[in-house]
């Protein structure tokens, strides 16, 4: 039986792997702050389990670590819009919050056992964007917003104290993730939300920007399947292989949302560039395959059953 801390439980990604350690029968803390992303009805589901603990805090703010096997460290500020118009925040969670752990973390007594690892979710966004091929896990670091160089700050943390302190630790990267219960900021909610209030899809950059997808199911499985392998001090990409332009993303969201009733074109909005706007990003998995993961579900399946959900349940 493995002891795990999961920070962020209550959110997207977080929720997921939360749910999935519950499932083996692991030990799970979960910390969350409970921002305007999280949803606090899922503690109604997680506290069935005897084997769930919680604990509202803010990362930077945790002043003792539990004995665990390891830290699971999904929560962070994650919307690239909010860290433009105002970045203090993504700073202070994302950078200094982690560096909260690391120490936690390095003052715990090896006398007693060993220190757990500290299992960090970052993000494909830290490398920039590639016009063609893929980002493999050695790629330079190139973030091109504040959210993915803070993101990318917090790695560089990881491996400075890894190298400093000898902490262990496993660093994942995965691509746009997809699934039902995401805040209705990031684009498929949002659009569907958009959607049901008769407004238009504001699309930026004409919807050229290219993405990968992958569903949290996959993502969530991705970390068990790390954790029971072993491995630590390594760095894990998470993509799926799946990749399309913003714009034909909308255009399946609208197809489902409309049943074909109505033109794509009358739904979005093109008026709009964002800064530091990345034009593709794709990320080589091979080194996290060769473990015995495989992405198993597929987008075009599953963007009906989401589109359905947000159309039928509104999220403020």
């Amino acid at each position: 039986m493995k002891i795990v801390y999961v920070t962020g439980c209550l959110g997207f990604i977080g929720s997921y792997v939360t749910r999935e350690c519950l499932k083996k029968g692991w030990l799970v803390r979960g910390v969350d702050k409970q921002t305007y992303a999280a949803d606090p009805k899922l503690l109604k589901e997680f506290n069935q389990y005897q084997n769930f603990t919680f604990e509202k805090k803010d990362i930077f703010d945790l002043d003792h670590l539990y004995d665990c096997d390891y830290v699971i460290n999904t929560a962070a500020e994650s919307h690239v819009g909010n860290s433009i118009i105002q970045s203090d925040v993504f700073l202070e969670s994302n950078i200094n919050g982690v560096k909260n752990i690391l120490d936690l973390i390095r003052h715990k007594p090896e006398n007693t056992s060993r220190r757990p690892v500290l299992f960090h979710f970052s993000t494909d966004e830290v490398y920039g964007d590639i016009e063609e091929g893929e980002h493999v896990e050695t790629s330079s670091l190139c973030p091109s917003n504040p959210y993915s160089a803070s993101k990318a700050a917090a790695d560089m943390l990881i491996l400075a104290w890894a190298r400093t302190y000898g902490l262990e630790y496993v660093i994942v990267r995965p691509t746009n993730n997809y699934g039902i219960g995401q805040y209705p900021e990031k684009l498929i909610p949002l659009s569907v939300k958009n959607l049901k209030r008769n407004r238009k899809i504001r699309l930026h950059n004409s919807g050229t920007p290219v993405r990968n997808w992958l569903h949290v199911e996959d993502t969530a499985a991705a970390v068990v399947q790390i954790i029971e392998s072993g491995i630590v001090n390594q760095v894990f990409n998470i993509a799926g292989g799946f990749e399309q332009a913003n714009i034909d993303t909308v255009k399946k969201i609208i197809k489902e949302y409309h049943n074909n009733e109505i033109r794509w074109q009358e739904c979005v909005d093109f008026t709009y560039s964002r800064v530091g706007q990345d034009i593709r990003y794709a990320l080589n998995d091979d080194k996290l395959r060769a473990l015995g993961w495989k992405p198993r579900k597929s987008f075009d399946v599953e963007i009906p059953k989401i589109v359905q959900y947000y159309k039928n349940n509104f999220i403020w």
